[in-house]
């Protein structure tokens, strides 16, 4: 059966809600799910809390969401290349679980594995351990941390067949194929779409049991966060 939608506002008509947590993958704007996030913003649903590793930039990828106000509490690694972020933050108009970043893709991995804790040595000592379990193992400290399981994951792929199994293309894997395993409901855009069974079971990044529905984009912007050229 193919999980293969319309577009991006159709796959995502009946699944999201004002309240709900949204995992979205990405790193900066390398992997994120353009399409998706767009139709997020559209879809006008508000006081989301959206886990990512970034927050997208002024007015692209999550940035978008942050200036509409449909964010209510951001858990990230690193936000540091969006002002209305900043903004709101600083003005206590928007909440920020700060979580290091192999953390991070660790709680989404567990919550994907259905792990519902573990306990690392990163952050022990900081903020990040602050209200936290600590218990002792071989004479060092760790910090229990609790698996994520969003209601909703968006992720990006290069390539995709109608069953959902997805290639994903170089550093755009990044935090996606964990994202898609951590989610309740999955998500996903591809640039290319093929018939089941033509992807060689040996390319493929993602099992199709990960993803409930799939939406095509074939020209996604693909975005530069901080384009730097050389002077003469």
């Amino acid at each position: 059966m193919s999980k293969l939608h319309s577009g991006a506002a159709a796959a995502l008509a009946d699944v999201v809600r004002d309240g709900q947590t949204i995992a979205v993958g990405g790193f900066g704007l390398c992997g994120i799910p353009e399409a998706l996030i767009a139709a997020l913003r559209d879809s006008g649903v508000r006081n989301l809390t959206c886990i990512s590793n970034n927050a997208g930039v002024d007015g692209f990828g999550l940035g978008m969401l942050l200036a509409t106000r449909q964010v209510r509490k951001m858990i990230a690694s690193y936000v540091g290349e969006n002002k209305e972020f900043e903004r709101q933050y600083l003005a206590g108009e928007l909440e920020l679980e700060f979580t290091p970043q192999g953390t991070l893709a660790e709680k989404l991995r567990a919550g994907g594995a259905g792990i519902p804790a573990f306990f690392t040595r990163t952050g022990v000592g900081t903020v990040v351990a602050q209200g936290k379990e600590l218990r002792e193992f071989d004479g060092h400290t760790y910090v229990m941390e609790r698996a994520l399981v969003p209601d909703v994951s968006l992720v990006k792929a290069w390539k995709a067949d109608h069953a959902g199994n997805l290639v994903f293309r170089r550093t755009a894997r990044n935090f996606n194929p964990n994202v898609a395993m951590a989610g309740r409901m999955t998500i996903a855009e591809a640039e290319v779409i093929v018939p089941t069974g033509e992807l060689d079971p040996d390319h493929i990044h993602l099992p199709g049991i990960y993803v409930h529905r799939l939406v095509h984009n074939p020209a996604p912007e693909k975005r530069i966060e901080q384009r730097t050229v050389r002077a003469g």
